[in-house]
């Protein structure tokens, strides 16, 4: 029975876009609200997770994912060091999601030229991925007097690749170390380019007379930042009750716990494009509903006809519910088609741009959540069908006496 009713909704809706039925011009605006209602939602998600994506391996590029230093730091980049064995080491990279560990060590300076001075963290790594990624001019540093800086620390300080500057480390006594710009990088994260300046961890040891097991903390880059909370506790654990050679006991934190005010930011994104979703779902549906409407007052003589006959309410009901369906199904499929070319094609071209000192990116990213958009067309099939049940009751309402009296 249910085959017949679909049969009956399949020719009516391929009969209705091929006819000039005075229903055509009203169910196009419908398929067109659910057309743009799916493709908005797809652009909107694709957008804000790939902006939080794009900001989190940003951010991450200069502090990892995760952090392990010396209990008793206070908030500067003055750290007090710790001592590093092998073993420790290997612990934490035997962690499950841990993708990366390394060292480093920081020490905040003053770099001075003949016109202007500026306030930098001098960090000193041995992981330079990230940095390598994003280097615009000159190459990565391979000696221990070798830097390198950000365009816009570069441009403030009228400074080039190949140019040597004055360092000044504030401590007991003033030191000063001459650096050779080794290379410029720029990630667009203004905050943090114009403070910071990466070299040789051995010249933070140098300048603190650390030994070579002795860094400021370690560094550890996840493989599934869904994941960061659990890995998060899980090198905890394995390091909170270690102590160092000195005595020294380790503590351990995240970005999202070293960087409160972007991750907050980020996080009011989730509720833009939650409040966007539910714009997006409330025109689908009016389309939807308009949509279903007018089918059913375009075909109110079949109606009659087909209670006549005697068909039930239900069957008719199916008929037209059935009709909906196709009608949403296409929408769904322009929809998702439109949408995920428009992503596709922002991903590869990079063809809308940003201001990277507002958003610190310098074009709109895009990502890929396939999850999100398989639950976003799963939620959206099952709104529209929950949607089609009121309207559909208009059905119950029609009475076949009243629709020949009507003829």
């Amino acid at each position: 029975m249910k085959h017949a009713e679909w049969k009956i909704a399949e020719r009516l809706y391929f009969a209705q876009e091929k006819e000039q039925r005075s229903s055509r011009p009203a169910v196009r605006v419908a398929l067109g609200g659910i057309i743009i209602g799916v493709l908005v939602m797809i652009v909107a998600i694709s957008v804000v997770v790939g902006f939080k994506q794009e900001i989190t391996q940003k951010v991450a590029g200069f502090g990892s994912h995760i952090q392990v230093v010396n209990f008793d730091n206070n908030s500067t980049y003055e750290l007090q060091p710790i001592y590093v064995s092998d073993s420790l080491l290997h612990t934490i990279k035997g962690i499950p999601n841990v993708a990366y560990v390394s060292t480093f060590a920081s020490k905040p300076g003053i770099i001075k030229t003949d016109n202007a001075f500026q306030g930098i963290i001098f960090k000193g790594t041995d992981y330079w991925d990230y940095f390598a990624q994003n280097i615009v001019e000159g190459t990565l540093p391979t000696a221990t007097n070798e830097v390198l800086l950000s365009t816009e620390l570069a441009k403030q300080l009228q400074l080039h690749v190949g140019d040597n500057l004055l360092c000044y480390f504030i401590q007991e006594d003033l030191r000063v170390r001459r650096l050779y710009i080794a290379g410029l990088y720029n990630t667009c994260m203004s905050e943090l380019d114009k403070v910071f300046v990466l070299g040789d961890i051995a010249l933070v040891r140098q300048l603190n007379a650390w030994k070579d097991n002795q860094v400021s903390g370690i560094e550890v880059l996840v493989d599934d930042f869904r994941q960061l909370e659990n890995t998060t506790q899980a090198v905890y654990f394995a390091t909170a009750n270690r102590l160092d050679e000195d005595g020294n006991t380790l503590y351990t934190q995240n970005l999202q716990q070293l960087n409160p005010n972007i991750f907050g930011w980020l996080d009011l994104l989730d509720m833009n494009v939650v409040i966007i979703i539910v714009l997006m779902l409330c025109v689908s549906g009016f389309s939807i509903v308009t949509g279903l409407i007018i089918l059913i007052l375009d075909s109110i003589q079949l109606i009659g006809t087909l209670k006549a006959l005697g068909a039930d309410n239900q069957f008719v009901r199916r008929i037209f519910i059935y009709q909906a369906i196709l009608l949403i199904g296409k929408g769904m499929l322009w929809g998702n088609v439109i949408g995920l070319g428009l992503c596709a094609l922002q991903y590869f071209t990079h063809l809308i741009p940003l201001d990277a000192a507002s958003y610190y990116v310098s074009y709109v990213p895009m990502a890929f959540p396939w999850g999100w958009w398989l639950v976003l067309n799963i939620g959206t099939l099952l709104l529209s069908w929950l949607i089609l049940l009121a309207p559909s009751a208009i059905i119950t309402q029609i009475s076949p006496a009243k629709v020949m009296h009507f003829e």
